[in-house]
């Protein structure tokens, strides 16, 4: 069964780090470009990294520029999120997902393939 599941969120104190995961099983995730996303209540919900699947080219959204990295380990099947600096603002429900590319505007191709999602919380 085609399945994307994410973990490693939490409470967190401000400045404070985290690392997410997105897990892969029933394809193989290193033939797709993947994208992280988030949504707080309220809110709409933000492209925040993507990775493309051939030479590993990132995006980021100009809030978590310098303090997410996103990478992938593609021999577990996995893509990452290292989040430092943590932020109240970055309380989110996070979510992964196959995109079409991490070019201009890539989080606003999405496709359908989608985990669950991880909340994080940041709070003191």
């Amino acid at each position: 069964q085609v399945r994307l599941v994410e973990s490693g969120g939490g409470l967190v104190e401000p400045g404070g780090s985290l690392r997410l995961t997105c897990a892969a099983s029933g394809f193989i995730m290193d033939y797709y470009h993947m994208g992280w996303f988030r949504q707080a209540p309220g809110k709409e919900r933000e492209g925040v990294s993507c990775i493309t699947s051939n030479d590993g080219t990132t995006n980021y959204a100009d809030s978590v520029k310098g303090r997410f990295t996103i990478s992938r380990d593609n021999s577990k099947n996995m893509v990452l999120l290292q989040m430092n600096s943590l932020i109240p603002e970055d309380t989110a429900e996070y979510y992964c997902a196959t995109v079409e590319g991490c070019g201009p505007l890539w989080y606003n191709r999405p496709h359908d393939r989608w985990g669950p999602g991880t909340q994080v919380t940041v709070s003191s």
